[in-house]
């Protein structure tokens, strides 16, 4: 699958239609990125069930804010609407492949629980369920 552009308007609807996103931001005058950017290709190709997206950090300064992206290239992984994964970097092919692995492997189920857990005010098991007041 062919890496998607991702801008304000369609980041949304990228991210709730599909259930694993790999992001990268990046820019045009960034060597790492540049360097990065046929790795990132290559795994594109040899996951062609994942989304593959890039963010032009020089286009899209609102969109690279809203995630504090304040170094780049940046890698963000999004499953299940929740991101699992973001690092600044360029990682070598075999780190990206083995992450994305690590990511595959992951038990969302798992990971919901433990967001949920740390919100504040989150009970335990047996506590009351969410949204709902304490008698």
């Amino acid at each position: 699958m062919a890496t998607v552009e991702l801008t304000k308007e369609n980041f949304d609807q990228t991210v709730s239609e599909n259930p694993f996103v790999l992001i990268d931001f990046w820019a045009g005058w960034c060597r790492p990125c540049l360097q990065f950017a046929p790795v990132y290709e290559r795994a594109s190709e040899a996951h062609p069930d994942l989304v593959f997206a890039k963010v032009d950090t020089e286009a899209e300064q609102e969109l690279a804010g809203a995630f504090q992206i304040t170094s780049i290239p940046t890698l963000m992984i999004v499953r299940d609407q929740v991101a699992i994964f973001a690092q600044p970097g360029a990682l070598p092919e075999a780190a990206l492949s083995d992450l994305i692995g690590q990511a595959r492997a992951l038990d969302m189920d798992e990971v919901r629980a433990k967001i949920a857990a740390s919100q504040p005010g989150a009970q335990g098991p047996g506590g009351p369920a969410s949204g709902t007041p304490e008698a």
